[in-house]
């Protein structure tokens, strides 16, 4: 995660974009191939994205058959593995001694399983990997890489390590799989709409799903419920939805890191005690050498204004990215000048990102996509403190600070959790200009 000057580097990188992430070193084909084609899918982390994970995977490759699952809540593998069984019959081999409840089945999952796809709360993203990457496993991780700087570090460490024993890991970071987006970037670093002078990145939807709490919940499994809206398991939302638009920024930049970052952000829409510990708004500026800056937004919010577009402003006209949608550009006027051809049903990003790397895996070739995610992540987490302290933070002084949210050691359902909420119900939020993170 080293800033380099992005002139130079963008000589080189259109005749790359999008095959990036392709490892170079040929360990040979993948351990079991030569006795069977089958690749054994193993899922940790059963909700919505991760059991969306599985079926891409089986999608995308005929060859693969999930065989293990893992959850802290026995009723969300369940519901995943029926869910998955109607669509894919067979091709679901999961047994009931290999349905892995509890905060430590992740450890069922690797030890069964050839494919690991991580989709559970963020925190635990990096560690999951490092262990599937230990055992040799090749390993799908759901972005972000992490909550924060320990955690994006500790990705990097599980990329290293699949270099060298020949595993892979692939990055969640879905949008550079989305074959319209690779032509315009290509087609920008190409110079179609000429210097790139300024990025507006935005993501704004309604709040994640929250769950009503029961009774008979201590206050562990309340905040495992409703993960997304708890700082400390989720990252918040720079690292949970921004993280996709500033992803795509950096890859048409060539991957570059910016000088700094200052923030904005809290709550302003609501404030009941199931929004947890995070804000609803955030706005975050990065600041890149040569004067380029990055302006991000994101809101949870009901009834407000939604969106999630990006807008490149480049010398010669303008690149419009339409989150999933056809990526346009228009001149100086607003005329358009080129549009992307529309997806096909067999090549949404999620569907691609796993056709790709199956076949890199299968090719004795798997790609390595560990850096990019860190590196993703650790600009969302620079925003992110940035936001919550109200201090413009440069890349160095967030890196330097190896940033961890609490607890530290080893998490089970015991464990007494780091935030809880007032007499009056409310968990406590940061609050910019006092917080003190760093």
């Amino acid at each position: 995660m080293k800033n380099t000057n992005r002139r130079d580097f963008l000589k080189t990188s259109a005749a790359v974009a999008g095959g990036a992430l392709l490892g170079a070193l040929d360990v040979g084909r993948f351990a079991h191939a030569a006795e069977s084609n089958t690749i054994k899918l193993g899922l940790i982390g059963c909700g919505g994205r991760g059991a969306g994970a599985a079926n891409d995977a089986m999608t995308a490759d005929a060859n693969t058959v999930l065989v293990a699952a893992a959850d802290v809540f026995a009723d969300k593998i369940e519901t995943a593995v029926g869910a998955l069984t109607k669509e894919y019959g067979n091709r679901v081999q999961v047994p009931p001694e290999r349905r892995f409840s509890g905060l430590d089945g992740w450890r069922g999952v690797i030890e069964n399983s050839d494919y690991v796809l991580i989709a559970c709360a963020s925190r635990f993203h990096p560690q999951y990997a490092l262990e599937a990457v230990k055992a040799k496993k090749h390993v799908f991780v759901e972005k972000p890489a992490g909550v924060d700087v320990a955690g994006a570090l500790r990705l990097l460490e599980a990329d290293a390590l699949s270099q060298k024993n020949g595993t892979g890991v692939l990055a969640g970071v879905t949008y550079r799989y989305h074959l319209g987006r690779r032509e315009a970037v290509k087609r920008m670093q190409g110079g179609d709409i000429g210097e790139i002078v300024a990025i507006q990145c935005n993501y704004l939807r309604t709040p994640y799903r929250l769950v009503e709490r029961k009774p008979e919940w201590s206050e562990m499994e309340y905040q495992f419920r409703n993960w997304y809206h708890f700082t400390w398991l989720s990252g918040d939302d720079v690292p949970q939805s921004l993280i996709h638009n500033l992803d795509s920024a950096l890859w048409v930049l060539g991957d570059v890191m910016p000088e700094a970052a200052y923030a904005m952000g809290g709550r302003s829409t609501h404030f009941m005690a199931t929004m947890g510990t995070s804000f609803d708004h955030h706005h975050v500026n990065y600041e890149f050498e040569g004067g380029l800056c990055i302006s991000a937004s994101c809101r949870t919010a009901f009834g407000c204004y939604g969106m999630t577009k990006d807008i490149y402003q480049g010398a010669k006209g303008r690149c419009y990215f339409p989150a999933m949608g056809q990526p346009y550009f228009t001149d100086l006027k607003g005329k358009t000048v080129w549009k992307a051809d529309p997806l096909q049903p067999d090549s949404t990003p999620y569907i691609q990102e796993h056709r790709e790397f199956l076949k890199s895996v299968r090719d004795g070739k798997p790609m390595h996509g560990g850096k990019v995610l860190a590196d993703s992540t650790m600009v969302t987490v620079l925003g992110q403190l940035s936001a919550y302290t109200g201090k413009r933070l440069t890349w160095k002084e967030a890196m330097d600070s190896k940033f961890a949210f609490p607890p530290k050691g080893e998490i089970t359902m015991k464990t007494e959790p780091p935030v809880k909420p007032g007499v009056d119900g409310i968990y406590p939020v940061a609050i910019p200009g006092q917080t003190k993170l760093l």
